[in-house]
């Protein structure tokens, strides 16, 4: 989840608590191993979630699986440290970890035992997405350790998905028809696209007018959300690529916003700047219009919720955000209660949609392995 800047410091809380909401969400805190921190980054249509968690001390962290319940440690490839970033319906989970020689692989757990996935020749790999056929993409260092390129992996075979003309790119989602999304480096030095790719063939997305874009999510039926640059690179918008067409999701009123995942019913996800470019908070969309998922929660329940990661076909989600200073992982589920129709959201001047990715440069990192 993420993207990559989503590497917290992951935490604990050592009991779970279910809290019925006001406004259309019962929120889940999914605790920690004993630390301080976590963070949810992949939900399955059964609403186990899998993520990344802090251990006692804030020592190290560990990927995770949860169905709501008390989190369940899904180990390392040897070393001390992984992170789940997707979750299918069988309850595969994907992610990174730490091998016994420190360097960090892409994983595929399954029923307990987690596989080591491999590289492109290189150093180091990571999951990003699961498909219910098992399918994993991520990204993943070339021989020689210079450029990281889009793998897929199936049947125990990672093949390079290759790039946009550049050096560099990095698949974050894949469906069951086995689409994938993600980002490439173009022909174009410094410039990097969102991609739709199938049976080899990369589709470049384009842009908001600006040189950048990455896909972060794909539905099953090809609709892709992700973040790219608005003319001149002056800011980076949340966008919803549907029917040959990207548009711009906007903002929750500041400068910047991201969509992270969409399920089938084309609900969006993401988080979004609120005042200028500096806060930002979790947003789902309602009828296409953008929500801030902190006005669906009692504020007495003491949470900001800052991202909002991953949403299943029902309508729950898993992000992270803040709990007492702390940060943490959620799940959202809707209650009976119906979020307010998109008419009655203009009293909360809802602006166009837009968040993370931060500055040019810092973007390019970010998307690196």
């Amino acid at each position: 989840m993420p993207t990559m800047r989503l590497v917290l410091a992951f935490s604990a809380l050592l009991f779970l608590t279910s809290e019925q909401v006001h406004a259309g969400f019962t929120i889940t805190d999914l605790g920690t191993f004993g630390g301080t921190d976590s963070a949810g980054l992949g939900i399955n249509d059964f609403g186990q979630v899998t993520g990344v968690a802090s251990t006692a001390g804030d020592s190290s962290y560990r990927a995770f699986i949860s169905s709501g319940g008390p989190m369940s440690d899904l180990g390392t490839l040897g070393g001390t440290t992984s992170i789940g970033y997707s979750i299918n319906n069988s309850g595969q989970v994907t992610g990174s970890a730490a091998t016994a020689d420190n360097r960090t692989h892409a994983f595929l757990s399954s029923g307990g035992s987690m596989a080591d996935l491999g590289t492109l020749g290189g150093t180091r790999s990571t999951g990003y997405g699961i498909n219910d056929s098992g399918q994993v993409v991520g990204s993943a260092y070339l021989a020689g350790g210079g450029a990281i390129h889009a793998f897929l992996w199936a049947g125990g075979v990672m093949t390079d998905l290759g790039t946009l003309g550049g050096a560099h790119s990095g698949a974050f989602s894949i469906n069951d028809s086995g689409l994938v999304t993600g980002y490439a480096y173009t022909a174009v030095p410094g410039s990097f696209h969102a991609f739709l790719a199938s049976g080899g063939t990369m589709i470049d997305l384009g842009t908001l007018g600006g040189t950048f874009s990455a896909g972060y999510g794909i539905n099953s039926f090809g609709q892709v959300v992700g973040t790219a640059a608005t003319a001149n690179d002056a800011n980076h918008h949340a966008f919803l690529f549907s029917g040959g067409a990207i548009n711009d999701l906007g903002t929750l009123g500041g400068t910047n916003s991201e969509a992270r995942s969409i399920n089938n019913s084309g609900q969006v996800v993401g988080s979004s700047d609120v005042t200028g470019d500096s806060a930002s908070h979790a947003f789902f969309t309602v009828g296409g219009v953008m929500v801030d998922l902190n006005s669906q929660i009692d504020p007495s329940l003491g949470w900001e919720l800052l991202l909002a990661v991953d949403i299943n076909n029902i309508g729950q989600i898993t992000g992270y955000g803040l709990r007492n200073g702390q940060t943490r992982a959620f799940l959202l589920t809707p209650d009976a209660s119906p979020v307010p129709e998109p008419s009655s959201l203009a009293m909360w001047g809802i602006g166009a949609l837009a968040m993370a990715f931060a500055r040019r440069k810092s973007k390019q990192q970010s998307l690196a392995v």
